[in-house]
């Protein structure tokens, strides 16, 4: 029989041990849930891609959600399609573009400040912003609506730190196969117009919006290069 105060220590001891399990479990939970991820679902004709946005770089995930909401990627082409390296898109005046016609230059009229962060790499699948050249861009400003999906991670090696990578494709790998490999033009357009019809929200975290996203500029050529 243990004596009186032996069994309040070591119910005291049992009390504080529980107490510390429940606290790294509530721990654990806000964790994961501190890590989910917007998910938005880019219905195009060629198959579904699903891609998860990164908390990391706000202001693009604000911005395509953005976008996507106010409808200005539906109807768009994938205008520029690279075998093993990337599919691009993005572009507002590719709605309607008419058969060999020379794309890449339409925007909405603003740039998005550089999110560049050396975690993102360009793995296959991984999403990044198109954006004009160092000449003219030595900030690295984003393009505000064209966007690139990596093909092949080996040919875009040297685009790590150049470009901002705001999310990857968690579903759909294979329609990015199928992308890729279409037969193009001259411009990289593909003969056959391969179309996104909608972008949706799969699952969307409820995050604070980043601060004030856009420096005002015009977009030129944006592309990866």
């Amino acid at each position: 029989m243990l004596p009186k105060e032996m069994k309040t220590n070591k119910l005291l001891i049992i009390a504080v041990i529980a107490v510390v399990f429940a606290a790294c479990g509530a721990g654990s939970k806000k964790s994961n849930d501190m890590e989910k991820r917007t998910q938005v679902k880019i219905e195009t004709t060629m198959g579904d891609i699903v891609v998860e946005l990164y908390n990391e770089t706000p202001k693009h995930r604000d911005n395509f959600i953005k976008l996507a909401k106010e409808g200005v990627y539906d109807s768009t082409l994938f205008h520029r399609v690279i075998k093993a390296f990337m599919i691009q898109a993005g572009d507002p005046e590719s709605k309607c573009a008419p058969k060999g016609k020379q794309l890449g230059t339409g925007d909405v009229g603003y740039t998005i400040p550089a999110e560049i962060l050396p975690q993102f790499k360009h793995k296959k699948g991984a999403m990044a912003a198109a954006r004009k050249g160092d000449k003219s861009n030595p900030e690295k400003a984003s393009s505000g609506s064209q966007f690139y999906i990596v093909h092949d991670e080996n040919a875009c090696l040297h685009l790590d730190g150049q470009y901002s990578i705001f999310g990857e494709v968690i579903d759909g790998l294979e329609v990015i196969d199928k992308i890729a490999t279409v037969d193009v033009d001259r411009y990289d357009r593909p003969y056959e117009d391969v179309f996104i019809t909608e972008i949706k929200p799969v699952y969307v975290e409820p995050v604070q919006p980043a601060a004030d996203t856009t420096a005002v500029e015009p977009a030129d050529t944006t592309k990866a290069e």
